[in-house]
């Protein structure tokens, strides 16, 4: 069995990766740590696991483990580990940002465009929930090197993807029935979705013209990204398809899917259209999971030789 410890335990990426990792025939929680909730019940706060687990949330984390995720804020993945070095026995997975720009020892953690490196890593830096459905929008043109104009890039978000902590866009009362763009043409996730561009194709220096959307939904995201293609249709399909033939989670859908078919899921669910010379790639993904603690565990998976899709086979919420 692989003993895991999860650092900063009670927000909602650690409550998915408790979820998922509960259910793993491979996997034994060794502590989850929560400086605000030591002593407490782990099911007091994350409620959808009662009856489900006995766990205390822990102040202390020099329990013996193999992996270790940490569910921290930005900024704070890195802190904590120049302050508490760990064995290099243990495998780290960071699901903050502190790691994903390449100038460290970690290795970016984006299964489809990173398999055989992090099969080899120790420490892996999870990709950002917008980063990864762009990403996997955008990966396949990279790769054959079409990617020779500006991309435009719409994607809506649930709550969930503000964290736990409440702020004025996250109350109820402002969110319900209600819609609103933010960090237009400037959000953190475009520098890592460039980096991963240019790892395909290295001369890509194009606009990513990106609007995110706060949506009136708790999780889930859907992105929309086009840019003009001299591919017809079936030859934009062909090729996604042959790009992620060895790719589990990532599914192309000649139909025009929801966000119902991914949610609680570590999918991502693509859909072409083309429509003059503009090639439209529809991108799903749960936030929570394939945009954070679902492809954490893909990345365990891989790192310690399993299946990769070991304790992620979940069924989507469809009503």
């Amino acid at each position: 069995m692989i003993k895991a410890g999860i650092i900063g335990g009670a927000g909602y990426t650690a409550g998915e990766m408790l979820r998922i990792l509960l259910n793993h025939p491979q996997v034994e929680i060794s502590f989850v740590h929560s400086k605000s909730n030591a002593g407490n019940p782990v099911a007091s706060v994350h409620q959808d696991l009662i009856g489900e687990t006995d766990l205390v949330f822990s102040a202390d984390f020099h329990q013996k483990v193999d992996v270790l995720f940490l569910c921290l804020g930005h900024g704070q993945s890195k802190v904590f580990l120049d302050e508490n070095p760990f064995p290099d026995a243990v495998k780290i997975i960071d699901l903050s940002q502190d790691y994903r720009l390449g100038e460290s020892d970690f290795v970016y953690g984006l299964p489809e465009l990173n398999k055989a490196a992090i099969q080899q890593a120790a420490k892996i830096a999870n990709p950002g929930c917008f980063a990864t459905a762009i990403q996997l929008a955008l990966l396949p043109l990279a790769a054959e090197k079409l990617l020779r104009e500006d991309v435009h890039i719409n994607a809506v978000t649930g709550s969930t993807g503000a964290g736990q902590g409440l702020s004025a866009t996250s109350h109820f009362s402002w969110r319900n029935n209600n819609v609103s763009v933010y960090k237009t043409f400037s959000h953190q996730h475009l520098k890592e979705i460039r980096q991963s561009l240019q790892q395909l194709q290295d001369a890509f220096a194009q606009e990513l013209y990106f609007i995110p959307v706060r949506g009136n939904f708790t999780r889930g995201i859907l992105a929309t990204a086009y840019t003009r293609s001299d591919l017809s249709l079936e030859e934009a399909k062909a090729l996604y398809r042959e790009f992620y033939r060895d790719h589990p989670f990532t599914i192309i859908s000649d139909e025009n899917p929801a966000l119902k078919q991914v949610v609680n899921t570590n999918k991502c669910v693509l859909h072409l259209q083309k429509h003059e010379n503009m090639l439209l790639v529809v991108s799903i993904i749960d936030n929570l999971v394939k945009g954070a603690s679902g492809q954490a565990v893909q990345n365990m998976n891989l790192m310690f030789g399993l299946e990769e899709t070991e304790g992620l086979k979940l069924k989507p919420v469809g009503f």
